[in-house]
């Protein structure tokens, strides 16, 4: 079904039910108000328990995304050099027959010199790598492994728990104490904040666990302000307090985990007073977190911890999840229905991977065993010339969905990977990004407004179903259209490329959802039980919590949550004794939304926040210019002294466009591609600087 024949015969006004795309997990429905072929309003839809009819202050102003001034409507190519943004207007035909021709000639020598590279700018199963995936299966191009946001948290959780599964979001209200650990969730996790005031009203303790003082850190009756990369110490720090105390629910652990005897052992190592010295806490604090804890465990009461990924983004990141992932069940937390971790949900939804993704179709490719590229260091493949190990050099990218160019760590190395001229690449796009600027094709994409799509969710458990509201604008169409186009001209006869994007819709989910619900309410919630784990049952190969991971040890590697120091420690290189961390700024979502004047005017500058103690020796004060470098690059960002960077941390709030910053730069010009321990993903938070008066 084309999506334009969904609204040619609207009525004059008229609702249309959708879902949030972007990387959240909240995953919202909304409700469009089209009048005479426009949205004119966007709302959270009410009838959703989930979102509560309210969105947050980005997806708020997303009518000013889809109707932005700079929106793009007509495919271009490129007239100028590479990066400077400069193209001129084509044709649809004449730019697809040119793409297709050019990747038909890569293939015919060799299809792994053409990479995709996509990750999470819509969440969709369809407009992701619906139609996607089965164009470049049949392609035989080289595999991207999409790291760069979860893969070690993911990592973690299947080693320790089995997946990337947890306790329901809406429990999270009956908790008595909730840790809700790199996290800040008034930013990046609006409704289950709600769920935590409502605890908090009904006497819950509401502790945060987070390097920066951010505004859930303010609103928490605790904040335990550690240093990047030492969350693994803090967990086993409060497992020995735990032990010693005799606040382990010995019970669950002998029924339902395994390797009891050696992590009790390891944690009996971690007293609060070595974890301190190594977080940079007082060890007060940690002693009174351990007794908070203590006091649920005696009176029965249900402990919390809602995790998120901006701890995973270290060296140890895979580690420290799995260090955390265990302390729900040395305490017995699983019992509760209000009691355990959320860190993912995505591992409860039967998505129908195969017949939507069709992995099947390399087998008819040129290569069925492609090689497989890690999008964390686009920066040095692109440049890595062919070799046995490597393989052939990258000739052709095609980018959908992400702005490496602004995103992808150490930044220097990925602009010039992508200056080559030798680098055909074609970028499906919404705006004219960083990445867009070195393209040599870009296709106009539609948004979320103008397309079908399915959802699933990382913070709750409903499937939502995104219907068109408005006809695309200009000339822009979905991502599944430009993949099917290209697989015609490429000669791919296949059937699943005739399949349309409300067929992907069904086929996404197969029978395992009611699609009649589903196109009438918006939205299914799926049929899970309460307390997943309250008789064990993890979906690990032991069916046990695996504090002692035999999957790990058969690799070789350490079977136990394992303390690892950072790539770059604080203070180890006296030229960068600066911790910098890069979480995103409040108004933007990673590089979404950095060009919608409204929040962009309300984000103010780039920013990097510092505490007085460190800014003072170097003659910083509060709004100054300021350069921060390292080996990698530098870049230039306005100091704010505004109380939210703990000494020894400085907070560079991102992702800004590269070409909407003072210097043409933005943080990931500082961040490397050294890879985390687990999941070979990216280390954002591992990353050593100084800072001097610009």
């Amino acid at each position: 079904m084309d999506t334009a024949d969904v609204t040619a015969a609207a009525p004059a006004e008229q609702t249309i039910l959708g879902a949030c795309p972007h990387d959240c997990p909240d995953t919202c429905a909304f409700v469009t108000t089209v009048r005479d072929g426009r949205a004119v309003r966007l709302q959270g839809n009410p009838q959703h328990p989930q979102t509560g009819g309210v969105l947050c202050t980005k997806v708020s102003r997303y009518l000013e995304r889809v109707y932005h001034p700079q929106r793009l409507l007509q495919p271009l190519r490129r007239v100028g050099p590479k990066g400077a943004g400069r193209f001129e207007p084509v044709s649809w035909d004449e730019a697809l027959d040119d793409i297709a021709a050019r990747l038909r000639a890569l293939a015919a020598r060799d299809p792994q010199t053409i990479l995709p590279y996509s990750y999470a700018g819509t969440m969709g199963l369809v407009q992701g790598e619906g139609m996607a995936a089965r164009f470049f299966h049949r392609l035989g191009a080289s595999l991207l492994d999409r790291t760069i946001c979860s893969a070690a948290g993911a990592a973690g959780l299947t080693y320790t728990l089995g997946g990337k599964v947890g306790m329901r979001v809406e429990h999270f209200a009956e908790s008595r104490l909730i840790l809700i650990w790199g996290s800040h969730s008034i930013g990046s996790n609006l409704h289950f904040w709600r769920y935590a005031q409502q605890a908090k009203r009904a006497g819950a303790r509401l502790v945060c666990i987070d390097p920066r003082r951010t505004e859930t850190a303010e609103k928490c009756h605790e904040h335990l302000a550690l240093l990047p990369g030492t969350d693994a110490a803090l967990a086993y720090a409060l497992m020995q307090q735990c032990i010693v105390h005799g606040w382990v629910d010995e019970d669950y652990v002998q029924r339902h985990t395994l390797g009891w005897e050696a992590l009790r052992e390891r944690a009996l190592q971690w007293p609060p007073e070595r974890a301190a010295a190594v977080c940079g806490l007082p060890v007060a604090q940690i002693e009174a977190l351990a007794r908070d804890i203590g006091a649920c465990v005696q009176r029965r009461e249900p402990v919390a911890i809602r995790l998120n990924y901006g701890m995973q983004r270290t060296r140890g990141g895979a580690n420290a999840v799995r260090a955390v992932a265990c302390l729900p069940a040395v305490i017995g937390a699983w019992r509760h229905r209000a009691g355990g971790l959320l860190l993912s949900s995505s591992g409860s939804y039967p998505v129908q991977r195969e017949a939507l993704f069709r992995p099947d179709l390399l087998q008819r490719s040129p290569c069925p065993q492609p090689r497989v590229i890690n999008m964390s260091t686009i920066g040095d493949d692109l440049l890595r010339p062919a070799s046995p190990a490597f393989g052939p050099a990258i000739e052709a990218l095609i980018v959908y969905n992400s702005n490496p160019v602004a995103v992808a760590p150490d930044a220097g190395r990925v602009v010039r990977g992508f200056a080559r001229e030798d680098l055909f690449t074609v970028v499906l796009e919404q705006f004219p990004t960083d990445t867009a600027d070195y393209a040599d094709y870009v296709l106009p994409a539609t948004t979320q407004l103008e397309h079908w799509d399915i959802h699933l969710s990382y913070g709750h458990t409903d499937v939502l179903l995104n219907r068109p509201a408005i006809a695309p604008l200009g000339q822009a169409r979905p991502n599944t259209w430009v993949f099917r186009e290209l697989a015609r001209r490429l000669g791919f006869d296949d059937p699943c490329f005739a399949d349309d994007d409300l067929t992907l819709c069904r086929q996404a989910f197969g029978d395992a959802v009611d699609f009649e619900v589903l196109m009438r309410q918006g939205w299914v919630t799926l049929p899970l039980p309460e307390a997943p784990f309250a008789h064990g049952g993890f979906p690990t190969p032991s069916g046990r919590c695996e504090f002692y991971s035999p999957r790990l040890a058969a690799q070789g590697l350490d079977p136990l949550p394992a303390v690892l120091s950072n790539h770059e420690p604080a203070g180890h290189d006296p030229r960068h004794p600066l911790a910098m961390i890069s979480p995103p700024a409040r108004h933007f979502l990673n590089s979404t939304f950095v060009n919608v004047a409204s929040l962009r005017d309300a984000e103010g500058e780039p920013a990097l926040e510092m505490h007085p103690a460190d800014a003072a020796p170097r003659g910083i004060a509060d709004g100054d210019w300021v350069e921060v470098f390292n080996d990698r690059g530098q870049c230039r960002l306005r100091a704010r002294l505004n109380g939210r960077a703990r000494p020894g941390v400085v907070v560079g709030l991102g992702i800004w466009w590269r070409k909407l910053s003072p210097d043409g730069r933005n943080v990931n010009e500082l961040t490397s591609q050294a890879l985390t321990d687990l999941g070979q993903a990216p280390t954002f938070y591992d990353c050593a600087v100084e800072v001097r008066r610009a």
